[in-house]
This record gives C-alpha cells, structure tokens and sequence, in this order.
C-alpha cells in the first residue's frame, strides 16, 4: 500500500486506505469540483506507528494517545511526508486534517472527533501536526462516539489529509437540504469573514441565508464580532471585527448555491459541505460529507407534494420494523383497505396508502389534509391517540400547496358506509345498548373463533403455513375491528353524559378509572400478584440472565416455575414493540417480565402501593364521579340525569373492551411468528439460511421463493446490519412531508423550563423523574415519575410503581393514558423532548389535569 497519495490518485471506494474525508476529497476532485490541491497520508503509516497498540482494557484512550505521540515516526514514513509537503510547493501553507476510516460515513459523520491544524507552514511542523492527528483518533470524544455508534476500535484506522490553505475572505458551511425542518433542496449557508473554523468552532455567529432554487428565501445577519485568520510563518489568531452588513453578496450566496446543488447531484444525496472564498474572490471547496441527521423519505407512488404519517410513532414503538414486520403490515393493511372499499389488487403489496421509509410504516394521508371532510374529522381523530399531531395537521392546512381540492362527502361517506356494513356496526350498536352482557360474550366469542382459525396442524408444509399466515394476516383485522361499535358504543355515551350533565369532559376522567375487562390491566395486576405468591429468594439475588437460564432449564423454586408457566400460557404472545411479528414474545425470551418480577420482589415499601388495593380505590372513585356527573345532569333535568346514568355504565362497561382488538391482533402476530420459525427451520434445513430466525429479515414473497432452494444468509446479514444501524435512530418524526419537511420542526418551541402537553390523567404529583427509553431491564423505584417516548402494553408492568407518566408521543385516548387513568397515577402525554428535556435525578411535578410539567428553577 501507497503510504502517501495525490487527491486526483482518490476514489470513493478506498475508504480503508485513505478514510472518510480524504475519500470525499478525492472523489470532489475527480469530479472537477473546485477542490484546493493536496494529497494524503495513508492508514498504512499510522498501522506502522500503531503497531503492537492494545484497543481495550483500562484506561484505553489515554494510553493510546501517550503511544502515538511518543513512538518514533518510521523514517519512511518521514520522508513521504516531507516530499510530498514538497511537492505542494515551498513552505506552503497547509492544513493537516484527520481523516479517519470510520468518518464522512452516510450514517456517521464523526464531525469534529478527530483534530485538524490550521496554517502549518514547514516539513517538521507537518510531520509534528500528523503525529497529533494520529493521537486525536483517541480523545476521549472520539473513542464514546464510536462506542455509541456501534464501530469498535479495533477496525478503525486514520489517514491524514495535508491540504493548500485558502486564505480565506469569507468561508462557512453549506448544506443542501435544510437540517433542522428535513426539506430536500433548501439550502443552508453560515458564512463568517476570515477562516470557517471560526464558523464550524462555534465561535462566531455567522450570517445565514436559505436559499432554494434561485430565490434567496431568508436572511439572517450575524453579530460577526470574531474572525479566525492566519498568521505569517503558521499558526492562526483571533481577532475582534466589527463587520455591518452581510459578508456575501446575493450573487454570491447563489454561486455557493449552484454549487452545493453540483455536489449533492454528484453523489445523489444532501450534503454537508465546508467552503472558503479566497482574497481573489475564488470559490473552494474544501470539504463534502452526508447529512446525517435526515430522515429517509418514503418513496412516492403518486405526483406532488404528500403528507405521511408515522405508525410506528401512533402504536409507540419507535425503531424499526423487521422485514417479515413490514411484510405482515401490508397484508394487515390490505385487510383494512378492504373494509372501506379500497383493497389492493394483490394483497401482499399492502393498502395503496401504506409507505415504508425508515424501516418503519407510514400512510399517506394526502387525501384527508386536502379534503374538506378530512380537515375536520382528521384533527379529531388525532386527538384522541397522537395530541401532538393535531397542530401540525393545522399548520399544514396554511401551506397553500396542501389546499382542499376533495370538496365532496361522497367518497367520505360511501367509505364509511361500507365499513358499518362489513362490520354489522348498527346491530353491535344496538346489541351494546340494549344487551350489554350479550355484548361482552360477543366480544369474547371473537377471540374463542381467533384461536380456532390459528391453529395449523403439525404435519402442514411450509407452502400451507405461509398460505395460512398470509390469510389470517388479512383476514384478522375485518375480525377483530368488529369489536369497536361497541367500544365506540361506550366512549358515545360518555360524549353524550358529558352533555347533557355539562362537565367538561376532562373533568370526567375519574369515570375511566379501573373499567373492567381490560386485557392489559388484567395482565399487570395478575404479574403483581404472581410477585406475591412466588419464592423471592432467587430473585432477589440472581442476575436477569442467570433467572431465565433457571426458567428456561425448569430450575426455578416449584412454586415460581409453575406460576410462571402458568401466567406465560395466557400473556406469553405479548412483548414489547409486539407489532413486529419479527420479534420475541414472552414466552420466547422472559427475560423483559423475570425482571420486572424481580423489581417488584426488591422493593422496599411495596405494602403502601398493592396495585389490586388501588385499583378498588379508583373503582370507588369512578362510582363518586359517575353520580357527580348524573347529578349535575339531574339538576338540568330528571330525564337527563337517568340517561346520563345508563349512558356512564355502558361507558365502564365498555370502556376496557378499547385494549381487546390489539391483544387479539398481537396474538395473532405471535401464532403467525411461530409457524414461520417452522418454515425458517426448513430453510435451514436446505441450506438457505443459517438460522431459522433469519427467516424475519426475508419477506413473504421471499420467503415464498427460497422454499425452491438457494443461498440467502448474505442477504440476511446485509439486512440485519442495516436494522442495526436503523436501531440507533433517536428521533422519528410524527408527521413527514415527500420533500423532507417535517412540519413540527417549523413550530415555534416553548418557552424555557415550559414543558405542556396533553391532559391524559388527573392528579398532582411531585417526584424523582426517571428517563426510560427502553422497557426491558428497566427499574423504577416506588413514585418515581416514569419519564418516556411512548408505551406499549410491554411498557406497563412499570405503571403498577410509577408516581406519574410523562409521554413525549399520544393523546388522551393512547394506550399509555388509558392505563395511566385505570392506575389513577398522573400522565400528561404528547410533551415535545420530554426526553431530552427532563433528566433522570430531576425533582419535576406533573399536573395531570392541566397538562404541564413544572421542571426546577
């Protein structure tokens, strides 16, 4: 290998030789991309200083660092780098820059981890500035960055960039799609006089322009008050400026422009660019890297501007969906689709409005922001599940190129029609109104008929258990859906009471305590109770992985390992993210629900929050605001008062049944995962895949297809890879427009120390916030405030020992508030960063009814 190489001798494909930055640089040069001259050291010198330098133990970074400043250059690699700083021309001066293998990465920018030197003039004082740019590859910033990116240590290596300085005017950066609101093609500049360290560093507030096309859209001045520069014979200073006015003319913003537009052409995605003018009014280029911080757009199957919306975010489960996840999504939506008219010609391709981008599923919803109907009902809807959207919805209706072109109800209420129809929805009505207990039989015959069209006889093929998957994937969600007149039935008339009586309806929260019939609050107290009839010893002792080896090899004390066994049986399908049939369930993995037993047997004080004790307490106090609310009525009139009585025991009769049809849908997922992992079995079985759960990183046709034989385990590592990357996605945005846009972005955030969200449950408590961001080994201590991103039913063992609930996505009627109220603990949901906002350790007090979280002073 080459230990030095000119940027014109670079492609983008020798990221191992010459790293992220030199690639890229290469690659722009190539292009004829006006790129300043220089060449790069390559990663074989730092292996040859580096040699023999252990990359783990105690103390890694700093003993790295003392290593590479303190080994002795090869004298080979000390002549390459004085000939070639040579050949740049005579005491030249250069900027020495780290260019590291794992770095300019399209998922990982690593900017700023790693050191550049400024204005190096003379052959020794490079040769000293690579020497410390080998040694910033191990700063203790760079080595926790990689960590949490998932890149070990062992496989990076770095090559050293030594460019011509551009004595610059101005410089800055520029990116080619809008960081912050996601808009493709808007482009960002920060310019500054003087070098751009001065822009990159933070250290200045530069000017900003956003331009997009050839229209300068915004202008924003900085105060410009520093400017880096060099210095003669190296070095840089800084200095006090006093600059008025803007630093680029408007020709030149659009100049910067085009060429931001010729660099993201070149590589055929945004990019975050560094640039400088010279004295000479020259433009450079002087460096190129992906944004990011995107998020991918769903590919758009039909013309003009669409608006998605995130499932994943709706249903709280943020990562990614598997493959096989996503396939049965489609099949669940052709089936919905179907309901309302608009199934899909081949149901495997999913209903016309399902997108996938991220890994994760959205739906257009274009139709209904342009409809005058949807504008209505849509907002509504949203309120109830997903608060926070409901804002957005409504700045989206200013953007005049979303404006009502559907003004007719036709297609809105032959829709609806054909949905009451297939589900029988006036006669379940009906039945709940008039027969509430022949109702609730109903409802549970629907999940006596569900099990029955699960099963798959032992002997089926694996041709006949894909047959059968993909026919109850579409066909479960008519079945099960056909629950909700009823539901609907019960949250009418709590509409309807809170009408007639005139309490607010917030002001009825009370109501929804402690319904019955709920299958996750069934669940949890049942888990609370198990905790108190098992043996503690074990789990007070023993590690989660050491309880579920016991579990697993039947060791546990009799007691627990039946008991378990036992609650295993009825809620073993259930998991956390279960949407994604790719997943463990339970009964599969325990670990999630060992650990959760084991927190509740570690308790101290346990006696003051027995979870059956306080839900009879939120039952008393649902009675107290059921004959509250009829009194109220009654004072308006005797009729109102009786209706308002009959309609609040249908409402708590009802009420809970809202959990069913998911409980239902994911056991439905976890009999379809079963049967797969048997088709997965065979796939090894004939040398297709290495491990029968591979089979979820292949999709139903695929998987359909490698019934005939073939090789797909490289396929599979590619993707599980990517799912692993997609993993590490902090952020997703709710509501995503086909341009990039995230239309919350745009909103005005709120004030300093002011988090408010969405009322969800009543009540004041004041407490020790703990940030949770995934369910599984998690630990909350008695009344501390559960502080997350959203929940599923595998989130809610925590609720039985929470004081409060602070979601950062849903509304009232999301699943974690429905639990929150039946739990009679305080939650405000749909809090933007409540995350970030919020620290573990931080004494915070929820108010539940207002909907604000009040943070320390």
């Amino acid at each position: 290998m080459n230990t030095a190489l000119d940027f014109s001798e670079i492609d983008a494909g020798m990221l191992a030789e010459v790293g992220g930055k030199a690639a890229n640089l290469g690659e722009l040069t190539r292009a004829g991309l006006p790129v300043p001259p220089g060449w790069v050291l390559t990663t074989e010198a730092y292996r040859q200083v580096a040699a023999g330098l252990e990359t783990d133990g105690e103390g890694l970074a700093e003993r790295a660092r003392r290593h590479l400043l303190q080994a002795p250059v090869p004298a080979a690699v000390h002549e390459t780098i004085v000939k070639s700083y040579a050949a740049l021309g005579d005491d030249v001066p250069v900027a020495v820059r780290s260019s590291a293998t794992a770095e300019d990465l399209p998922f990982a920018s690593f900017a700023g981890q790693q050191e550049t030197y400024l204005n190096v003039v003379g052959a020794e004082a490079v040769v000293d500035a690579v020497r410390r740019c080998w040694a910033s590859l191990w700063t203790d910033r760079a080595v926790a960055y990689r960590e949490s990116n998932g890149i070990g240590h062992a496989a990076v290596r770095l090559a050293v960039v030594v460019q011509v300085m551009v004595d610059a005017a101005v410089a800055g950066v520029m990116f080619t799609a809008n960081p912050v609101t996601g808009r493709r093609r808007e482009i960002v500049i920060d310019a500054a006089p003087g070098l751009g360290e001065a822009v990159v560093s933070g250290a200045v507030n530069p000017d900003r322009f956003i331009v997009y096309g050839e229209e300068i859209l915004e202008r924003h001045p900085g105060d410009k008050h520093l400017t880096i520069r060099p210095l003669p014979g190296g070095g840089t200073e800084r200095a006090e400026t006093a600059q008025e006015g803007f630093c680029l003319t408007d020709d030149r913003v659009r100049a910067l422009a085009a060429l931001g537009r010729r660099v993201e052409d070149h590589y055929g995605a945004p990019q975050d660019t560094e640039w400088a003018v010279g004295q000479d009014g020259t433009l450079w280029l002087t460096q190129a890297r992906p944004i990011t911080t995107l998020y991918p757009l769903p590919e758009r199957t039909r013309p003009g501007l669409r608006v998605y919306f995130s499932l994943n975010v709706a249903q709280g489960v943020m990562g990614p969906l598997t493959p096989m996840g996503l396939s049965g999504f489609r099949l669940i939506s052709a089936g919905a689709a179907g309901l309302f008219g608009y199934g899909p010609a081949d149901r495997r391709d999913g209903a016309p409005i399902m997108a996938v981008s991220g890994q994760r599923v959205w739906f257009d919803i274009t139709t209904a922001v342009r409809s005058r109907v949807g504008r209505v009902v849509l907002p509504r809807m949203m309120s109830l599940g997903e608060a926070r959207s409901v804002s957005v919805l409504e700045r989206l209706a200013e953007d005049p190129r979303l404006s009502v072109v559907h003004t007719s109800r036709r297609p809105v209420v032959r829709g609806v029609v054909r949905f009451a129809r297939r589900l029988h929805a006036p006669s379940r009505a009906l039945l709940a109104l008039t027969r509430p207990d022949r109702a609730l039989a109903y409802a549970a015959r629907v999940g006596a008929v569900l099990d029955k069209r699960l099963e798959v006889p032992a002997s089926a093929t694996p041709a006949q258990r894909l047959d059968h998957a993909e026919r109850v994937l579409a066909g479960t969600f008519p079945a099960i859906v056909s629950i909700m007149p009823i539901v609907l039935t019960g949250y009418g008339l709590f509409g309807l009471a809170s009408k007639l009586s005139g309490v607010p309806l917030n002001d009825m929260q009370d109501v929804l305590r402690s319904v019955p019939h709920n299958p996750t609050t069934e669940m949890d107290l049942e888990l609370w109770q198990l905790a108190t009839r098992i043996e503690p010893e074990p789990f007070k002792e023993c590690p989660v992985a050491e309880l579920v080896r016991r579990y697993q090899a039947g060791e546990l004390p009799p007691v627990a390992q039946r008991e378990i066994t036992a609650f295993l049986a009825t809620y073993g399908h259930r998991g956390v993210a279960e949407i994604d049939l790719g997943l463990p369930r339970w009964s599969e993995d325990p670990a999630h629900i060992l650990g959760v037993l084991a927190n509740y047997l570690r308790m101290d004080g346990a006696a003051d929050i027995v979870p059956s004790a306080l839900f009879a307490k939120g039952a008393d106090r649902a009675r107290e605001a059921v004959a509250h609310v009829v009194s109220e009525a009654r004072r308006r009139g005797r009729w109102r008062g009786a209706v308002a009585r009959f309609g609040l025991r249908r409402t708590r009769k009802f009420a809970g049944l809202r959990e069913l049809p998911k409980f239902y849908a994911v056991k439905t997922l976890a009999s379809v995962r079963q049967s797969l992992l048997a088709v997965g079995d065979h796939l090894v079985g004939i040398g297709v895949l290495d491990s029968a759960h591979d089979v979820f990183f292949l999709g139903l046709r695929e998987a359909r297809a490698a019934l005939g034989g073939g090789d797909l385990r490289e396929v599979v590592a590619g993707r599980r890879a990517a799912y692993e990357l997609e993993s590490r996605r902090r952020h997703v945005p709710r509501v995503l427009l086909s341009d990039g846009t995230e239309p919350e972005a745009l909103a005005t955030p709120a004030a300093d120390g002011a988090l408010t969200g969405t009322a969800a449950s009543a009540g004041t408590v004041t407490g020790v916030a703990r940030v949770v961001l995934d369910p599984v080994g998690a630990h909350l201590e008695p009344g501390e405030i559960l502080v997350c991103p959203s929940t599923d039913p595998g989130w809610t063992p925590l609720f039985l020992t929470a004081g409060a609930l602070v979601m950062e996505m849903g509304g009232a009627m999301s699943h974690g508030a429905v639990v929150a109220r039946e739990y009679g603990i305080p939650a405000v949901v749909g809090v933007p960063d409540a995350t970030h906002r919020i620290t573990t350790g931080m004494e915070i007090t929820v108010n539940g009814a207002a909907g604000t979280i009040t943070l320390p002073s």
